[in-house]
């Protein structure tokens, strides 16, 4: 049985909401590289990145609690 990687906002390192390292575990990067990625992207793009990290903070689900 496969399973199926799914997008989640990190509950273990978040800085702002976990979205950033949500996305650098969902694609197996550092997150320090997502983060910086992120705000160069924000500023040159005349700040939309602001709304857009807004969204995804909702939309993307919480990781959910392992219990081992």
């Amino acid at each position: 049985m496969e399973v199926k990687k799914r997008l989640y906002r990190s509950r273990k390192d978040k800085l702002l909401g976990g979205v950033c390292a949500g996305i650098a575990d969902y694609f197996g990067l550092d997150p320090t590289l997502v983060r910086l990625g992120y705000i160069l992207l924000t500023f040159c793009t005349v700040f939309s990145g602001i709304p857009a990290y807004l969204v995804m903070w909702i939309v993307i689900p919480k990781e959910p609690f392992v219990i081992e």
